[in-house]
């Protein structure tokens, strides 16, 4: 009986209506598998014995040169007892699937995850001969299997002893007994029947036959379901890859050991995903929430800005200062400029000896009027206030009048400037150009103005008498 999961690939399920059974029983693997040692089952919940089990090798020989050691076990429980203990002869690295039956059917009781041998004792097994099948069976198309569309199963008839059965196996999920049709032999394809596989496609499947010798002792070969021209047949009781929890309890799934079916998942690669997955929706969830709330509080600040604050008072009452919200401080703090106000008359100050000064200032007052001025003879004025009033804010307060005296700065003193040479006198003779011409006067013209010198009572006063020409 050689299993055959190695050499073929398509996918090949009983696809013959069958009922979905709910296992009221289940069983575990109760120690570690390991090359040519005991492995013990333990059937737990209530099922209807006898029990039995179907051990089936799976994947390529892990063994040098192809050699197939391996061959399906049928382990069969005494009489009513719930375990059994029998030795696994497969070599170290070897995949394998537990089915557990009872007195109502193949696979009530559950299939097994694949499992993994890890290493043990020798001398179980000859690796260095393959073992054979009691015959080979084969699928037509050859290697196929298609959703919802007819395949044969067929054989050599002269291979065969008493009649063929045929069970498909679904590592993780359901196992189930394919109906053997009505036999036709055809040219080229022997004896056989159709079959239609109402399974969903991808699944991975065993298709595992026998005859009078036994369950499985013609072997098994591995099909992964593809899509045919109808899923008319697949309704929600079709099998699948993970239909459920595996059975067998804990036991490897990798051949390192490290991977272990814990019983309530599909096997090790399942726990991790669900782990890996779990992380990072949790990551991708952190993120999104970050995000959101970080858009919230943008947008809130987006619409703060657009709202103006009022300034804060903290002298007066803000209910009466102007609108609210205009942006402008109040009417007391608003700035006012200075305006240069109109000159006042320049006043003359005198020296003690009453000559007038050359230093003259102007003087303005600050604000206030000139009566409230307390500088230079009224000579000053206030220049017109650009204030306006308000009725509902406090006054002003008057300032005093303050008169301005703008200093002149001397600067740094000059060096003296050097001595002065004596001017140099330089003599010239008269030009004659100023000279006027003597006028005789009349003796009564020099008589009026003896009279006009002498009546005004002045004192010294001389005549003077012609000289006689020489």
């Amino acid at each position: 009986m050689a299993p055959r999961p190695w050499t073929r690939g398509g996918p090949l399920l009983a696809a013959v209506p069958y009922a979905a059974l709910a296992a009221a029983y289940s069983f575990n693997i109760k120690n570690t598998p390991r090359q040519c040692e005991d492995l013990e089952l333990d059937i737990t919940g209530t099922g209807s014995p006898p029990y039995s089990a179907l051990i089936i090798p799976t994947g390529p020989t892990p063994l040098a040169n192809l050699v197939e050691a391996r061959k399906i076990t049928n382990v069969s429980f005494n009489g009513t007892n719930t375990t059994a203990t029998f030795q696994l002869k497969f070599p170290e690295n070897s995949q394998f699937v537990v089915v557990v039956s009872d007195s109502t059917g193949f696979g009530t009781g559950g299939t097994s995850a694949i499992a993994t041998t890890l290493s043990g004792v020798d001398g179980c097994f000859d690796n260095t001969t393959s073992v054979q099948p009691a015959f080979l069976f084969h699928t037509d198309p050859d290697g196929i299997l298609l959703t919802c569309t007819a395949s044969r199963i067929w054989w050599l008839p002269g291979d065969v002893q008493g009649d063929t059965t045929f069970q498909g196996v679904i590592p993780g999920g359901e196992s189930f007994q394919i109906p053997v049709g009505t036999l036709t032999n055809v040219t080229g394809t022997g004896t056989g029947f159709n079959w239609t596989p109402a399974i969903r496609s991808g699944t991975t499947m065993l298709l595992v036959g026998g005859d009078s010798r036994g369950l499985g002792s013609a072997g098994s070969n591995a099909y992964t379901l593809q899509q045919g021209s109808s899923v008319s047949c697949v309704n929600g009781t079709s099998p699948s890859s993970t239909p459920g929890s595996p059975a067998g309890g804990s036991y490897p799934t990798s051949t390192d050991g490290s991977g272990v079916n814990t019983g309530s998942s599909s096997g090790s690669k399942t726990n991790v995903g669900a782990i890996v997955g779990g992380v990072i929706g949790g990551i991708v969830g952190a993120i999104a929430l970050g995000l959101v709330l970080l858009f919230a509080v943008r947008r809130k600040r987006f619409h703060n800005k657009g709202t103006k604050e009022r300034p804060v008072d903290l002298l007066q009452d803000q209910d009466n200062e102007g609108a609210a919200g205009d942006g402008r401080p109040p009417e007391y703090y608003r700035p006012e400029p200075f305006l240069l106000p109109d000159p006042t008359v320049a006043s003359t100050v005198h020296d003690d000896a009453g000559r007038p000064s050359a230093d003259h200032r102007q003087s303005y007052l600050s604000q206030s009027s000139t009566s409230d001025a307390g500088g230079v003879g009224g000579a000053f004025r206030a220049p017109p206030s650009t204030t306006q009033s308000s009725n509902t804010r406090k006054s002003a307060p008057m300032f005093r009048p303050v008169n301005i005296i703008q200093h002149d700065d001397a600067g740094p003193s000059e060096p003296p400037p050097p001595p002065a040479e004596e001017a140099e006198t330089i003599e010239l003779p008269p030009a004659y150009t100023n000279i006027r011409r003597n006028e005789v006067s009349s003796p009564k013209d020099e008589d009026d103005e003896a009279t006009a010198t002498g009546g005004a009572g002045a004192v010294g006063a001389t005549t003077q008498v012609p000289q006689a020409a020489a």
